[in-house]
């Protein structure tokens, strides 16, 4: 168990063109703040930054609304063509009701409008779209964070890549994990013995999602600091993947 952690925000990103490595701006923005990355660091990343990197962006004005887009559009009094991306990242719609879209997008996470998000560069109405593949995206950062290390594969490190969305049944918003590279996302508490002699059958705990929660407190939504560094925390190193935060669809009672 951890005793005590620091999560620290790592500042001086600043705006994010396509093609950037990330990896090299985070690693200079942490000399520039005097830290140096220990063994067992955790770097939380918002996929914002992770996105735009890799060209995960749509401008609004070359995007064409279907029929179904405008219709959706115009009983919630959206953007049109924002709902049209919305649908083309959506595997399926939840829910739908007043222009608000509940969507299941192509890797399996069920968010609000697929995880689309409006952004501007330069002057220029983008959304920014979910990688493709937030799991690959959080390991190839690592592997280039390692490098820089000069350790490379054997410096512990873990990455995850954050994004922000509602919760059913609760009000508010929490950062949640979207990809993760080197750690297990869940540790399993399951057959261990509590302090009272009972066995635990059920405890399996989310904590790449509590990371990124608790990493948001010293990010905030307005202060443009994309990245943080947890430090202290004892996760259990591993080559894991955001799919097993996934709900299954048959142990699933509300699908």
């Amino acid at each position: 168990m951890s005793t005590e952690l620091r999560i620290i925000p790592i500042t001086g990103i600043g705006e994010i063109p396509l093609g950037t490595d990330l990896g090299q701006l985070i690693f200079t923005a942490l000399q520039q703040q005097g830290l140096s990355l220990q063994k067992g660091d955790i770097l939380v990343v918002t996929q914002k930054i992770v996105s735009k990197a890799e060209g995960r962006t749509v401008r609004l004005d070359e995007v064409e609304p279907s029929a179904f887009a405008r219709q959706i559009a115009e009983q919630g009094n959206k953007d049109p063509r924002h709902v049209e991306v919305v649908l083309r990242e959506s595997k399926r719609i939840v829910r739908m009701s007043h222009g608000v879209l509940i969507s299941e997008t192509h890797h399996g996470f069920i968010c609000a409008n697929a995880g689309v998000d409006e952004s501007n560069v330069n002057g220029a109405d983008l959304l920014t779209l979910l990688p493709i593949d937030s799991d690959q995206s959080a390991h190839q950062l690592r592997t280039r964070i390692q490098e820089l290390t000069g350790e490379g594969e054997n410096f512990d490190l873990a990455i995850i890549i954050s994004d922000t969305w509602g919760r059913v049944w609760r009000n508010g918003q929490i950062n949640m994990a979207i990809g993760v590279a080197g750690m297990e996302a869940m540790t399993d508490y399951r057959g261990q013995i509590d302090p009272y002699g009972y066995e635990l059958h059920a405890s399996v705990i989310a904590v790449a999602d509590e990371l990124a929660s608790a990493a948001e407190l010293v990010m905030g939504k307005i202060a443009a600091v994309p990245v943080a560094l947890i430090r202290g925390y004892q996760y259990q190193p591993a080559s894991g993947t955001v799919k097993t935060l996934l709900r299954d669809s048959a142990t699933d009672m509300f699908r």
